[in-house]
């Protein structure tokens, strides 16, 4: 087994609904090692496949091929109950981007999480807080312009 296996199972078991077929075991295991980049987003939809894995396996899915967009549905609707939206859509992306991988590998023909839709998320107040205008100029004023090339400050 390669370490990108290893290392994607962390300390959670391997989610076995994409190691049934050598192929599947492949296209998940370069998804983690070579498509994803960032240590965080790996991680996130590390968790993301678990849980997808878990749920099939509790509802007798064994096979890639049997996965169909009203189980992506279904586990989308038993997340919501258990997390916030954000976390629910992060998950979803995490599905449609590894069952597109699948595809374009040619383990599965179709993508069944490609037209499940996400919870709805707006977020109307930022949280970033806002520097009032004392603060602004006191930042702006800390600033060591002698040091800076002329180009820099307009000069």
């Amino acid at each position: 087994m390669s370490t990108a296996l290893v290392s994607l199972s962390g300390s959670a078991s391997l989610p076995s609904l994409f190691l049934a077929r050598p192929a599947a075991r492949t296209r998940l295991s370069d998804f983690f090692s070579s498509h994803l980049h960032n240590p965080h987003t790996r991680r996130a939809y590390r968790e993301a496949v678990r849980q997808f894995s878990g749920f099939c396996a509790e509802h007798g899915i064994v096979d890639l091929a049997q996965v169909e967009p009203i189980h992506v549905a279904a586990f989308v609707e038993v997340q919501l109950k258990l997390h916030s939206k954000p976390t629910v859509k992060q998950r979803l992306a995490a599905l449609r981007m590894l069952f597109d991988w699948m595809v374009v590998g040619q383990v599965i023909p179709t993508n069944p999480a490609h037209a499940v839709r996400g919870p709805k998320h707006t977020q109307k107040k930022g949280k970033t807080p806002v520097l009032q205008a004392d603060e602004a100029r006191a930042l702006l004023d800390a600033i060591d312009t002698d040091s800076l090339p002329a180009c820099a400050i307009g000069l």
